[in-house]
């Protein structure tokens, strides 16, 4: 029984200084609001991503006949002009197949002039009645047949004159040569496919960015906005350029699906190298000089617990309103919204620039309650009527 008692005190003594513990350390809450003023200013909304920098226009450079390579006279960063000879392959075979075609041009046009001689002479004879008509058609058979050899010659002695041409490698464009493929002495085939001999830039004052944007962002790119961008190699320098292409293929790789898009990228100081990468931000949405508000203010609500004594809420019945304390008084302002990037939205009717509206609130001094963590809270008590009032400050 005494061992009852003992504990039976024991537990009302800790009770007792537990209270008396709460009791003293309990102090009066605070609610202090947060407001900010609807004012004009810019909403923009941008994405992220990488992209690679190439020229606008760049041309492969190869060669359509097989040989050793027996000059160059181009290297890298050579600046060449339209039609400017940047190679020379061996040309002793080229030149004797041209000959060899000349030759049997020239066999073929004296066997036409003997057939054609024979012919007439057995038309004459044929139209005496001195030959029969097999004769007569076995010659001029031999004639068109010498003939057509003559045509087949002429257009062999074409080909190989052509097939020299290409030993002569001129520049296609005016450029500047970015990367050589072959050495003098170099043995090129072109048996199945062209082989790349140089690549050419032609200006590197316009260049452009292949950027890879996500699925979950592709479809707020459209052509003509505004894109900025930096390059590694020169990270305090900002290039600005634009959207002129979105492309409609798609690029799978480990299961992420990109798109690619083409963005301008004047380089007049010609910083920008070919190749280098750019971390692109794309502007999405872009809006100057529109009355906006915090995002949050929109889910503003205030609530039984926020109501000191003499408060009263004013509300109104509408989608979107936005809070003010006017006096003692929580006042709900219907207002028309417009485009909002999440942190800022415009608002195009309901109020004027320079409204102070209310955006969250904090108690004690402690954490500040926004807007969204108040209306997804279930347990946070809602305003019973339109009557009920609000101040800045509870005790």
């Amino acid at each position: 029984m005494k061992k009852k008692i003992i504990i039976a005190v024991a537990i009302v003594a800790v009770a007792v200084v537990a209270w008396l513990l709460l009791a003293g350390g309990k102090k009066d809450s605070t609610v202090s609001f947060e407001t900010a003023k609807a004012e004009k200013t810019m909403i923009q909304n941008s994405i992220t991503a990488t992209g690679t920098i190439e020229p606008v226009t760049s041309v492969t450079v190869g060669t359509q006949v097989s040989g050793i390579v027996s000059h160059l006279y181009v290297d890298y960063n050579s600046v060449v002009h339209r039609g400017q000879v940047i190679a020379e392959l061996d040309k002793t075979n080229l030149t004797s197949e041209l000959n060899t075609a000349r030759a049997n041009l020239s066999s073929a046009q004296s066997s036409l002039d003997y057939e054609q001689a024979n012919f007439n002479r057995y038309q004459q004879l044929f139209d005496k009645g001195l030959v029969s008509a097999n004769d007569y058609e076995t010659a001029h058979l031999s004639f068109l047949k010498a003939r057509e050899q003559v045509n087949t010659a002429r257009e062999s002695v074409r080909k190989a004159q052509t097939n020299l041409g290409y030993a002569t490698i001129t520049s296609p464009i005016d450029g500047i040569v970015l990367s050589k493929s072959v050495e003098e002495g170099q043995t090129v085939a072109a048996s199945f496919n062209t082989p790349e001999l140089f690549t050419i830039a032609q200006d590197l004052t316009d260049m452009r960015v292949i950027a890879d944007i996500d699925e979950a962002d592709i479809g707020g790119v459209r052509e003509g906005q505004r894109v900025s961008f930096t390059v590694d190699a020169f990270p305090d320098d900002h290039f600005e350029g634009q959207v002129t292409q979105v492309r409609q293929q798609a690029t799978t790789e480990s299961n992420v699906v990109t798109y690619e898009v083409v963005i301008s990228a004047p380089n007049n100081d010609l910083k920008l190298m070919p190749g280098l990468t750019a971390n692109v931000t794309i502007y999405t949405l872009e809006k100057n000089d529109v009355l906006a508000v915090q995002s949050k203010a929109l889910r503003f609500m205030p609530n039984e617990m926020l109501l000191a004594e003499g408060q009263t809420i004013e509300d109104v019945d509408a989608p979107q309103k936005v809070w003010t304390l006017e006096g003692n008084v929580f006042k709900a302002h219907a207002v028309q919204t417009g485009i909002t990037n999440g942190l800022l939205t415009e608002i195009t009717g309901g109020i004027t620039e320079g409204t102070e509206v209310i955006t969250g609130f904090s108690i004690d001094g402690g954490d500040t309650a926004n807007a969204s963590e108040q209306a997804s809270n279930p347990f946070m008590p809602r305003p019973r009527n339109n009557n009920r009032q609000n101040n800045q400050q509870r005790k």
